[in-house]
């Protein structure tokens, strides 16, 4: 094969690649477009200024010109009216001071972002993300935020998946990828090519934080040491922890699979006596969930029926009952008060 056809054959897939990827923004732009247009299924508000109220602070997936965006309902009404923001988020979590947002601008050329917002969503910092956004966090004390971001592939589901995981102040310090945190398992060091480290949590002392690690197959509850840049694995086979308000108790989602395929449960650690409860939920849940109070979770639940929307559901974290809604048409959810 001559140069010169080489060129001619690589121009012309350029010219498909570019095609393809303009046609997929198109489709995409449109769907959004009709969701947004459509009535919404539930009863919204707006507010000039964001409430200092407790609330339940979510990512709105009812259909209608909210769609996308951040909203909240009153902590005592989680059924009643929504304020809808004018801020589109893939995810997000808020405090009584801060909010992250990790979004996808979708056009021609898709790029994604994580943003760290004022309550009143003004943008106070931003950071480029290497691909889709996955998890994030802020401290309870607002002084510290983290965010976690796919590298290549889709889901936690997905084969040689890898995420990028970043800690950062509210104050512009930005501690780095947590890859580059001395990783020990059994008191020995991991430092293997394939490590990962996702869905930080943060505890009442600023330098102490939970997430997960993995590495050849296997994940690990890690406990993190900011100070030190240490992560530690304390607990086999957890994912995407959440920390109880009283800091006794660790959440998260647990792949019980026996398959290549994975099949999470969640279970809840007592971190004193490291004993672990599986709870009642049938469903394989994808999610990193959230503390409504020191016994009741929160989680999102994508609808089978519909795609692009979900619901929060609620659940006692000792398995004492079902799992039930919690707020229709919602995702992303964090409790402020």
């Amino acid at each position: 094969m001559t140069t010169r056809l080489r060129l001619i054959i690589a121009g012309a897939l350029a010219v498909i690649l570019l095609g393809g990827a303009i046609a997929y923004a198109v489709v995409a732009i449109s769907n959004y477009q009709a969701r947004i247009s459509a009535p919404s299924g539930v009863s919204t508000t707006t507010a000039a200024k964001a409430s200092d109220a407790p609330r339940v602070v979510f990512r709105n997936t009812a259909t209608g010109a909210g769609y996308g965006l951040i909203a909240s309902v009153p902590l005592g009404d989680p059924t009643g009216t929504r304020t809808v923001s004018d801020i589109p988020c893939d995810r997000v979590y808020q405090t009584t001071k801060f909010t992250t947002c990790l979004r996808i601008d979708r056009g021609v050329v898709t790029t994604f972002g994580a943003y760290l917002l004022d309550n009143d969503g003004k943008q106070l910092d931003k950071w480029g993300l290497p691909g889709l956004p996955s998890r994030t966090r802020i401290s309870p004390d607002s002084r510290l935020a983290s965010y976690t971001a796919f590298i290549t592939g889709e889901a936690y589901a997905t084969v040689g998946f890898s995420v990028g995981t970043h800690i950062v102040s509210t104050a512009g310090k930005d501690y780095g990828d947590l890859e580059s945190f001395t990783f020990t398992v059994d008191g020995s060091p991991i430092t293997s090519t394939d490590r990962n480290f996702w869905g930080v949590t943060f505890t009442d002392d600023d330098n102490i934080f939970y997430a997960t690690g993995a590495t050849n197959g296997k994940t690990w509850l890690v406990k993190g040491d900011l100070a030190a840049r240490t992560l530690t694995a304390i607990h086999e086979t957890a994912e995407c922890p959440s920390i109880s308000p009283d800091g006794k108790l660790i959440a998260y989602k647990k792949n019980v699979s026996t398959t290549a395929s994975p099949f999470w449960n969640i279970a809840v650690l007592t971190l004193a006596t490291g004993v672990e409860k599986i709870l009642p939920e049938k469903r394989s849940i994808d999610d990193q969930v959230d503390w409504l109070n020191d016994s009741t979770l929160l989680y999102g639940v994508p609808r089978d029926s519909t795609a692009g929307d979900s619901d929060i559901w609620s659940i006692p974290a000792n398995g004492s009952a079902a799992p039930k809604v919690y707020i229709d048409h919602a995702w992303s959810p964090s409790v402020v008060n």
